[in-house]
């Protein structure tokens, strides 16, 4: 199971730069954290479910692209994102 969506709205209307906002960067960013998040959980217990954790691995791949694409068009609004989300970079 994934995120519900009702996590993902909330996830959603804390991230939008405005009313109606899904798909900016930021947002994007802010769902794949709440989605690497639940599959942290999902490995601690199921240790040897390999076929997600390629599913992961793409996950922290799209993410990095959009923080890398956010770094490059708004230096300012990458380091609020990474500081609200406790990012390290």
């Amino acid at each position: 199971m994934s995120l519900t969506a009702e996590q993902k709205s909330e996830v959603i209307e804390k991230f939008a730069t405005k009313q109606g906002d899904t798909g900016s960067a930021e947002v994007q960013v802010a769902v794949i954290t709440a989605r690497l998040k639940y599959l942290q959980e999902h490995f601690a217990a199921n240790k040897k479910d390999h076929h997600s954790r390629r599913g992961l691995l793409k996950l922290v791949g799209r993410r990095r692209s959009l923080l890398d694409y956010l770094k490059r068009k708004d230096v300012q609004g990458y380091r609020k994102l990474i500081a609200e989300l406790g990012l390290r970079k």
